[in-house]
């Protein structure tokens, strides 16, 4: 039996950017995992990740909350060195 600590080793996404999708899209993280594996593999995934955590930045911005801003903004420069040009 798979773990969600294993589906996530297997998505092609950290940890932290599997719970941004998780939050953005207010799901369980286990289709977050799902959703992001399948984004990471469409042509426009790429950009709408991107979205998401962007949109996540802005909601912790808003909500004035400094520490997520800046978790976030980690989550967000890991997403687009690792993930530069593919998809």
């Amino acid at each position: 039996m798979l773990t969600l600590q294993d589906c996530i080793e297997l998505s092609d996404l950290s940890e932290e950017e599997i719970l941004a999708i998780a939050e953005h899209e207010h799901i369980p993280e286990m289709a977050a995992v799902e959703m992001g594996c399948y984004l990471c593999h469409t042509p426009e995934g790429d950009k709408r990740i991107r979205r998401m955590i962007v949109d996540d930045i802005r909601h912790a911005r808003e909500k004035g909350d400094t520490t997520k801003v800046i978790l976030l903004k980690t989550v967000l420069r890991h997403y687009i060195q690792a993930h530069h040009g593919q998809a």
